[in-house]
């Protein structure tokens, strides 16, 4: 299946929490980077997730926000860092490349988010992604 979806980065699982009606689901990424998964109870079962599958996290480029720095006191369990490779900007909207341990992540950002954050190739970010913008795949 070909998706769209610019972000699909090969882990294993590492627990899986289930409760009535969604789960908790631990990856470590090839790079090494941990990251929760937040789906349903069902499609956890469905796809037959247990400590040491084989799964490809998904994650589409707009569900990806960028910091120059780890950042304390959010909700946001999933910060993966990296270091800027491109940054394609136009009037509106900007693509950003990111190079992380293991592989590379897309996030597209407003143009003056790019801008105001000062990102260029050779730039230090932390990838910031919520649990329940992360999909599963069995690998």
């Amino acid at each position: 299946m070909t998706l769209s979806i610019r972000n699909q980065i090969a882990g294993t699982v590492t627990s899986v929490t289930a409760g009535e009606a969604m789960a908790s689901v631990k990856v470590r990424l090839e790079g090494g980077q941990d990251i929760t998964a937040a789906i349903t109870a069902d499609a956890a079962k469905e796809l037959g997730l247990a400590e040491g599958s084989a799964v490809t996290a998904l994650v589409k480029a707009t569900e990806v926000s960028l910091a120059t720095a780890a950042v304390s006191g959010v909700s946001i369990r999933n910060q993966i860092p990296g270091t800027v490779v491109d940054v394609a900007s136009g009037p509106a909207m900007a693509s950003v490349k990111v190079d992380v341990a293991g592989g590379g992540l897309t996030a597209a950002i407003t143009a003056d988010a790019a801008k105001d954050l000062g990102l260029v190739s050779g730039s230090s970010v932390v990838a910031l992604i919520k649990a329940t913008e992360i999909s599963l795949s069995a690998a």
